[in-house]
Formats: C-alpha cells, structure tokens, sequence
C-alpha cells in the first residue's frame, strides 16, 4: 500500500441544521445535492448563503447532510475580511467560538458560536492508519508534492470507517503550497 494520500482543498462553506435550512430557504426545504465529496454521505449543495461579520460580508457554499449544530469554516484570510477572529480549531470543536449571521433567501440566522478555521486533517480507516503507523488524535507531519513543496506540521489524523482516505487544506494553505489540481502527501518523521 501507498503512503501517499490525495490532498484536497477545502473552501469556505457552513454546515446547517434543519431548523437553519428551513429558516433561511424556507419551510420544508431540503438540501439539494450539487455534488458528491470524497467523504462518503457528505455533499456540496446548490444553497448558498451570506456569512456577515463586523466589517464585512462573503458567500459561502453550503454541504450537507444536516447536521446538529451550525458551523462556519473559513479560511483565516476570510475571516479577517469579515472581522471575524476564528481559532483554529477541528471541525464540531465550537464551544467558545466567534459567531456571524447567516443570510439567505427567506431569512437569516443569528449564530452565537461556531465559526472556525478548520484544522488541516487527514481522514483515513483503521486499516490506513494501520498501513501509515499512526493512530487517532495523532498530530504528523505531511509533506506535499508541489511546485512549492512544503511540510506542513500540526496535522491532526482522524480515524474513522466511515472516512475516505484524503487530507484536507484550506485555501490559504493551498495557495501557500501552490497546491492546484491533483496534489498528494505523505507523513513524514
């Protein structure tokens, strides 16, 4: 088995609630799947919202399914442009987090908490993980395979069956990387 893993880039996007989808597209609205994602079950949406923040608004996909709490990842340069001082953070990890407001076409949402700049991860199996010799929570170091390769440490492995093995940057990141198109990783030591 190959250590190496495809690296992908994660735009700014918001996972909803029912009660949020329903609140910004309507009574009885439903997510309506634009594309499948790498993760099994998880979707990009044709919804999209507006995410304001002190100094400043942006437009943001959303993915699906529904989940049980709302959540905002952005990347630190857009929460900057909103005014917004996001941690980073893994993604459900919102407890004391900045919140926004959320706009769409039938209303909006008033988030108390819950924006985030994701921590960059790698989801992968127990037999990935097996195959790699590193565990869940584990924090590695992984090395990409650009015109401006780089090692980016602080990465945090998630372990799961339920998980596609891949690696997931944001976009800050990838432009640092010059990671466009197909990029792969590997953990190094």
């Amino acid at each position: 088995m190959s250590n190496k893993f495809l690296v992908e880039t994660s735009a700014r996007h918001v996972h909803l609630t029912k009660e949020a989808v329903e609140t910004l597209f309507g009574a009885g609205h439903e997510l309506t799947n634009k594309k499948d994602l790498s993760q099994p079950g998880q979707f990009a949406c044709e919804e999209k919202v507006t995410v304001v923040g002190p100094k400043g608004a942006i437009k943001a996909s959303v993915l699906g399914p529904v989940r049980g709490a709302n959540q905002v990842e952005l990347s630190l340069t857009d929460a900057r442009t909103i005014g917004i001082a996001a941690p980073v953070r893994e993604s459900g990890d919102i407890a004391g987090t900045p919140g926004c407001t959320l706009e769409g076409p039938c209303g909006s949402v008033v988030m108390t908490e819950g924006v985030i700049a994701a921590k960059r991860h790698i989801h992968m199996t127990k037999a990935d993980a097996a195959a790699m010799g590193v565990s869940d929570k584990e924090i590695v170091n992984v090395k990409l395979d650009t015109p401006r390769a780089l090692i980016f440490g602080d990465v945090v492995v998630r372990v799961s069956d339920s998980f596609a093995l891949a690696m997931h940057i944001d976009t800050d990141e990838c432009n640092a990387a010059c990671a466009g198109g197909a990029v792969y990783g590997e953990i190094v030591k």
